[in-house]
């Protein structure tokens, strides 16, 4: 394990250096493209008769169980280091838009790529039951904007814009796997629950992972006001997102939101209340790199998934077609909620023009998308989806992660002070 280990860290930082020095893409889409790279020069090497770099990378792939190792413990560490830095004041001022996107705005798409989905199997041939439709819109549905943040902050885009975004990313992967999770339940139990049943569970799930997010976040920060050296500061905060994971999962609430709650608690009033000048600078920075690693491993081991998954060109047009699909969903959650929410005086000035085509082309999916497909049941559908999810997600990060940054300089310019004061 640990040479598998050393192996995929080691390929993650040699495409991570070239393309800081050659591609100079987005640090998450350049990892990608540069695993991405190495799939096809394995393929075009097995063609030529030579598949040993073919067969290594297949193996690596293979004993990485992706689903585990980012709902356990990826996951868990890339939300925590999100909230951690994300202003909770600012949050309060544009939380319409944001609850509307990661609750209403998950289900509404779950449904919409559902029925869409359903019509292309059946157009393709395939018979797939409509409950896997609906674990499809589920799973694609919570969108993945790691790779996009920095060319929003880079190209302009006006501060509820990227806040909106930022929010929006944070709770809806909570969202998702809920109603993933309530869904998966209702495919192994073989019978519809009643709607009563699936609103407690969903209640259990999202409103308990607040609660206990709540708990263990005050908790820490009582701890943390009771040190002053950073060693033991960094450490209560692993300490939380880790051994908080865990629990969350034993007690059956979400643990994406409870490490969105607890890290929203500590990011703001553990950092300004409970810490030193110097146990706040080691947390920052510590949760910064683990983010940036995290990131790059996460993308790196998504470009290199293409080697491990069979498929055709029938695939390829399904999953282009399925893309279609979704983005749009999006376009139909995203512009009757805003435009909703621009009709509402108290929170009118929160949406910026141009906020409609952002946020439907900036909602890439992205790992969370890939782990929960690979978390379905054994069998045909599970091979399907997982195969056209894969695509779908590497299609929306490649065309959409990297036009996202010329559409936002279109509509605002390139800098960001001027964008924000003409909005």
């Amino acid at each position: 394990m640990l040479d598998l280990a050393a192996a995929f860290i080691a390929l993650t930082t040699l495409f991570t250096y070239l393309n800081y020095r050659l591609i100079r893409l987005p640090p998450a889409i350049g990892v990608m493209i540069g695993a991405l790279l190495l799939s096809l020069l394995a393929y075009g090497l097995s063609a030529l008769g030579y598949p040993v770099l073919e067969l290594e990378i297949q193996e690596m792939i293979r004993r990485i169980d992706f689903s585990d190792i980012l709902m356990t413990w990826f996951l868990p560490a890339l939300l925590f280091a999100g909230a951690l830095h994300v202003n909770l004041d600012d949050l309060r001022s544009y939380k319409w838009p944001i609850t509307f996107l990661a609750t209403g705005g998950v289900l509404i798409a779950t449904f919409v790529v559902a029925g869409l989905a359903h019509y292309t199997f059946t157009l393709f041939g395939w018979q797939v039951s409509f409950i896997y439709c609906l674990l499809f819109g589920a799973l694609i549905s919570p969108t993945d904007p790691i790779a996009v943040m920095g060319i929003l902050k880079s190209s302009g885009a006006p501060k509820p814009l990227q806040t909106t975004i930022v929010g929006e990313s944070l709770f809806n992967d909570g969202t998702a796997v809920v109603m993933f999770s309530i869904l998966l339940g209702i495919l192994m139990i073989g019978h519809t629950p009643t709607i009563g049943e699936v609103s407690l569970l969903f209640l259990k799930e999202a409103i308990g992972g607040i609660v206990f997010g709540l708990l263990l976040g005050y908790v820490v920060y009582l701890l943390l006001s009771k040190v002053n050296e950073f060693q033991p500061s960094v450490m209560l905060t692993l300490a939380l997102v880790f051994g908080g994971a865990s629990l969350a999962a034993k007690l059956h609430v979400s643990a994406p939101i409870v490490m969105v709650v607890a890290g929203l608690i500590i990011g703001n009033h553990g950092r300004h209340h409970a810490m030193s000048e110097e146990s706040r600078r080691y947390v920052d920075g510590f949760w910064i790199l683990i983010d940036e690693i995290l990131n790059a491993l996460l993308f790196a081991l998504i470009g290199l998934e293409l080697l491990v998954l069979p498929f055709t060109w029938l695939h390829v047009v399904a999953a282009i077609l399925l893309g279609g699909a979704v983005l749009l969903a999006r376009v139909l959650t995203v512009g009757p909620g805003i435009v909703l929410i621009r009709q509402l005086k108290s929170v009118q000035l929160q949406v910026a023009p141009g906020t409609i085509r952002i946020l439907s082309w900036g909602g890439l999916r992205g790992g969370v998308s890939v782990a929960l497909a690979l978390a379905l049941p054994l069998g045909p559908e599970r091979d399907l989806l997982l195969t056209l999810t894969y695509i779908v997600v590497l299609v929306s990060i490649l065309v959409q992660g990297l036009t996202i940054g010329p559409l936002v300089k279109s509509l605002y310019g390139s800098n960001p002070v001027e964008a924000e004061e003409a909005h």
